[in-house]
């Protein structure tokens, strides 16, 4: 079974589903998982702020949302995003699929191992097997994308600040999101694939040579995600059926050397 995590305006998916609601150790998860198929896939879905975006970003309860995933059976994880541009040669409406994060978070409950020592390789913290099925189905579909890319997970709730986005831009990280962290990492420590779709939906403020660059609105960013949304739709249902099982691969294999007894 894959999953897939809503992002901001992303609240529904599928029309035929079976809802599972999962107890986690964690609390409960941000909604129900919805189970339906997609050319004989099973596919999870649950969107990470809720069904009415109940929870902002420093809210969300990542741990038991990937830890729901995992008891419904999911084992490969696509994680949808809204995200701000840092370069300005990439545009609104473009998708990356990113292969790093900087974590700029703080607080966050971000492992499952707070009470033993377990040291997991986050050197490539994306699944590389479904990022490049991802950018295949996305190039396939000719919608604008990047296949490589790093997004800086600020806290939130607020945006960042001209100084701030100056020096994400400056050190050349490419989009700028509050959800990407941890909840890629969570999946990588349940040994779980996780790959994302980072829909860019305004230039971040601080712009590199784009001084007139206007603050980013909560209402223009939704805007433009929601203007793409169906983009995003045909990309999952072009991906999904591409899905294989998991492979032994970085994923699945992260606690392996991991775990200091």
């Amino acid at each position: 079974m894959i999953g897939v995590f809503g992002g901001s305006g992303f609240y529904q998916f599928l029309d035929d589903v079976e809802e599972l609601r999962v107890d986690t150790p964690y609390g409960a998860p941000s909604a129900p998982i919805r189970v339906g198929e997609i050319e004989g896939n099973r596919v999870a879905f649950m969107p990470r702020h809720g069904d009415k975006h109940e929870f902002p970003p420093h809210r969300v309860n990542f741990r038991a949302n990937v830890w729901a995933m995992r008891e419904a059976g999911v084992q490969r994880i696509v994680g949808p995003c809204a995200c701000g541009s840092l370069q300005p040669d990439l545009h609104p409406g473009t998708f990356v699929i990113a292969d790093q994060f900087v974590d700029r978070t703080r607080g966050r409950d971000d492992t499952f191992y707070a009470d033993r020592t377990v040291h997991a390789s986050a050197a490539d913290p994306y699944c590389p097997e479904l990022r490049q099925i991802l950018a295949e189905a996305a190039s396939g579909l000719g919608i604008e994308v990047r296949p490589t890319g790093t997004v800086v997970v600020i806290q939130g709730p607020r945006f960042s600040t001209r100084a701030e986005s100056r020096w994400f831009s400056a050190m050349g990280w490419t989009v700028v999101n509050m959800t990407q962290y941890p909840e890629a990492w969570l999946a990588r420590e349940l040994e779980l694939c996780y790959a994302t779709v980072a829909l860019v939906t305004d230039y971040d403020v601080g712009l590199a040579g784009a001084s007139e660059v206007e603050p980013v609105s909560a209402e223009a960013a939704f805007r433009v995600f929601a203007d793409n949304l169906d983009k995003l739709r045909d990309l999952l249902f072009r991906a999904i059926p591409r899905i294989g099982p998991q492979p032994e691969d970085v994923c699945a294999t992260a606690l392996a050397s991991a775990i200091v007894h």
